[in-house]
């Protein structure tokens, strides 16, 4: 149900084409929420269908033109009504931690070769947010629309911080167990 609310998040933000919501999904809201093209696209024909959004007038009608969409009073309103509603935190799914618990029984070949690749994974991800929040969040930068932006950008930060020091923590706790019998 979230994708919806994202796109709608992103075209109040900004009247956008869905080619330049999908730039701006691997841009930004991308690295919390993706979505393909096919499904940015997808959504957008039911959130105009619902009469939440609607695409702009064209200056020069065009067959194959882009549309530009824009977010009507019912749409903001769903946004609004979407963001105050109590939600539960989703539970935790993650394929490494489940293959560490693999690795308990059936042994740890080709473990520790993934933590690394892992570990360097969040570390690039963790070094490019920490260049997104230098470049867009200089120090005097809180309007309230900023602080809320960069609210999202520092649980990113703190999930790759948690994420760096956990799997440095389990490639020392993997490389001191004991070798195949």
């Amino acid at each position: 149900m979230s994708l919806p609310h994202a796109i709608l998040t992103a075209l109040l933000e900004k009247p956008s084409s869905g080619l330049e919501l999908t730039r701006r999904f691997d841009r930004s809201i991308g690295y919390f929420w993706s979505a393909t093209h096919q499904q940015i696209y997808r959504e957008l024909g039911k959130l105009e269908g619902e009469g939440f959004i609607r695409a702009l007038p064209s200056e020069q009608p065009a067959r194959g033109q882009r549309k530009s969409y824009e977010v009507l009073p019912a749409g903001r309103a769903e946004l609004a009504r979407w963001t105050a509603a109590a939600q539960d935190p989703r539970a935790q799914r993650d394929p490494l931690l489940l293959r560490l618990r693999a690795a308990a029984v059936v042994g740890t070949e080709g473990i520790e070769d993934d933590l690394r690749r892992h570990l360097d994974l969040h570390l690039r991800q963790l070094a490019e947010y920490e260049e997104i929040e230098k470049r867009d969040f200089p120090p005097g930068r809180d309007a309230a629309q900023d602080r809320l932006r960069h609210l999202v950008l520092r649980a990113g930060i703190e999930l790759e911080t948690f994420w760096t020091q956990w799997l440095t923590h389990a490639l020392e706790e993997v490389a001191e167990l004991p070798g195949p019998e």
